[in-house]
């Protein structure tokens, strides 16, 4: 992180978002969850899916290709699984009350599903699940987005996916264990920030359009347009090609709306189900094989000096009470993209600490 940067209050930029949201038309309760989730995305440390977002969430209400009135439709409903038809309202907004739902679900039975078509963007996947675990639950959340297609299928040249992230939340004593991971080599919000920037990326996770491994974002916009490669690239890619598939099966199979479907517009489909550890061994028993697990990760030599063995989300939940405490460090030209909404909506931005 940027030592010299300058440091927001979280408050004062969740203030800001949620002012603006609700300036545009967004109302109150839904800007709250879009505005919550957004700045957790910043401070756990995924600058692309934080407030970056804002300023293209904000065309999309303008536009009313983001639907902001009303409630998701019920599909089909059983006692421990929903089908809702999203509507396209605010993907955070319709996460944070579908695991209401699946937990409400989940104390009754064991486990509760929620499979969302129609839904908008969702943000960041981490930013969700510490609601969840603090309550004992597991959660396990995934999205896709049949508009649009940037990853190949591995050994393949035409993209087929998108990241098509899955994120899983475990409890365990203190700070839950927190996975968030593409299903690809890169996202495709990294990689057009890159382009935008001029930069590179760290290893070659891209293929040009005549099969090449690339590191060089602007390989995805020259024709013939390259790809980003699954997880794994081009050694070990059927891994994430396998769960790219995984993942469409949970999403736009389960939801009945996917790739196979005519384009809606930016958005995602969505999985998701909580699982109660209370209704298997027991929630003592769950803690108590998590916390073991933890501990032996942690005792783990560290390859590189220095450098010890850390857990999936342990960097980020560090970083956010770190950021809560200092100031937020927001990525440059996040609070320059915002101004223009903010003169328009007449919304005050904060200053700086």
């Amino acid at each position: 992180m940027t030592t010299n940067a300058p440091r927001y209050d979280a408050s004062s930029l969740h203030g800001y978002a949620h002012d603006l949201l609700v300036a545009a038309g967004m109302p109150d309760d839904k800007a709250q969850g879009v505005a919550d989730i957004l700045i957790d995305g910043d401070l756990l440390g995924h600058t692309t899916h934080g407030l970056q977002l804002l300023p293209s969430y904000l065309r999309e209400v303008e536009s009313g290709s983001m639907r902001v009135d009303g409630q998701p439709h019920v599909l089909h409903e059983s006692p421990a699984t929903v089908t809702w038809d999203g509507r396209r309202l605010p993907g955070p907004w319709l996460v944070l009350e579908a695991m209401k739902k699946a937990a409400s679900m989940a104390k009754r039975c064991g486990t509760g599903t929620v499979v969302i078509r129609h839904c908008h963007h969702i943000a960041c996947l981490a930013a969700f699940h510490k609601r969840v675990t603090e309550q004992g639950l597991m959660m396990i959340l995934a999205s896709s987005d049949a508009n649009s297609a940037s990853v190949a299928p591995y050994g393949g040249l035409d993209p087929v996916f998108t990241p098509n992230p899955i994120s899983v939340g475990i409890p365990k004593t203190g700070d839950p264990i927190v996975t968030d991971i593409s299903t690809s080599a890169t996202t495709n919000g990294l990689t057009n920030r890159l382009h935008q920037q001029g930069g590179k990326l760290p290893a070659p996770w891209l293929i040009d359009g005549h099969g090449q491994p690339s590191d060089d974002p602007a390989v995805l916009f020259n024709e013939p347009k390259g790809t980003i490669l699954p997880l794994g690239g081009l050694d070990s890619g059927h891994k994430g090609y396998g769960l790219s598939l995984t993942v469409e099966a949970l999403t736009g199979g389960l939801a009945g709306f996917g790739r196979a479907d005519p384009k809606q517009g930016w958005g995602a489909t969505v999985f998701l189900q909580i699982l109660d550890p209370a209704a298997f061994a027991g929630t003592q028993a769950f803690v108590r094989q998590m916390d073991n697990i933890a501990e032996r990760c942690h005792a783990s030599r560290p390859a590189r000096p220095g450098q010890p063995v850390r857990l999936p989300g342990e960097k980020g939940y560090a970083l956010a009470r770190e950021q809560e405490e200092r100031g937020v460090v927001l990525h440059a030209g996040i609070m320059e993209a915002l101004a223009p909404w903010a003169e328009k909506l007449k919304v005050a931005a904060p200053a700086p600490l």
